[in-house]
């Protein structure tokens, strides 16, 4: 039987944002052990994982009762201030801290009737189309894929064959087995990808197609759902991935994201290899393979996500 309870829903058929907020309060308060912070610790006499509420709160400089109602889930008159000193008690990463803003200090804003279709624009795809070496595509909301080029599609697969709801990382990780097969440190991808889904959830608790999508892989993943409970969050940033390509065997990438400036929160992500590396020879070989290589597919844009 699975300790993981699945996500908690809210009427409205987004997540729950108290119970989203208390759980991850709890989950980072139990990470910290006392002399994380300076404190006596006092071994097995401690009844609780990680930090007492009382030990945080003093670290934060507020009272215990205050701090309480807050890990309730109850951050209403919370100001940025206190919110800034809890993160900084609890040694919050960056991405960490935004989402604890975006948890406890929503944006207030009328609730539209439905989630709106993401597009990517004319001119983006057509600068996708025009790098030829390096393997680009645009991610948005829920971590879905709305864009590629071809060199996208024959590093990754070719994404135009799959329904429109299927070009999802979350989906692609946790539910397809060739997904797994392509990542060396597969672990290390799903936890990044789980961490992105987060963060989008920070931001917008009440989207029912993110609700639905959670909802989803929790009942059809054990993995995404020990994950999703954990209640780490991640920005998407920079790094390295080792991959095993059916075609050309190992390869070693370097991904950079570049956060679009036009309100759209969507990400363009490229990948490279060393200048010189196998890798590069690899993709190079790619590259001039074309159409085979994406085994009869071509980048393109999925017009409605």
């Amino acid at each position: 039987m699975d300790e993981h309870p699945e996500p908690v829903q809210a009427a409205g058929g987004g997540l729950d944002r108290r119970a989203e907020l208390s759980e991850f309060l709890r989950t980072r308060r139990a990470r910290l052990k006392p002399q994380d912070v300076g404190l006596p610790d006092y071994g097995r006499y401690r009844r609780v994982p990680g930090l007492r509420r009382e030990e945080l709160a003093q670290l934060a400089g507020v009272s215990v009762a205050y701090y309480t109602r807050l890990e309730q889930g109850d951050g209403g008159n919370v100001s940025a201030e206190v919110l800034d000193a809890v993160a900084r008690a609890l040694q919050l990463s960056d991405a960490e801290h935004a989402h604890l803003m975006h948890m406890a200090k929503p944006k207030q804003h009328k609730r539209k009737p439905a989630a709106p279709a993401q597009h990517v624009r004319p001119a983006l795809q057509h600068l996708l189309d025009s790098i030829d070496s390096v393997p680009a595509y645009v991610v948005g909301r829920r971590t879905d894929i709305l864009a590629w080029n071809r060199m996208a599609a024959a590093v990754f697969g070719d994404w135009a064959r799959l329904p429109a709801q299927e070009r999802n990382w979350s989906r692609l990780v946790f539910l397809h087995p060739e997904c797994r097969d392509l990542y060396v440190d597969w672990e290390q991808k799903a936890s990044d990808v789980v961490g992105f889904l987060r963060m989008d959830a920070g931001c917008h608790p009440d989207d029912p197609r993110l609700s639905a999508l959670v909802g989803e892989l929790s009942v059809k993943s054990a993995k995404f759902r020990r994950l999703w409970a954990a209640h780490d969050v991640k920005a998407k940033g920079s790094g390295t991935r080792d991959m095993r390509h059916p075609l050309v065997g190992e390869l070693t990438l370097s991904f950079e994201t570049f956060s679009l400036a036009d309100g759209s929160e969507q990400a363009l992500i490229t990948h490279h290899a060393e200048p010189g590396s196998p890798s590069a020879e690899a993709l190079r070989l790619l590259a001039s393979w074309g159409t085979d290589a994406t085994r009869a597919g071509s980048g393109t844009s999925a017009r409605s996500a």
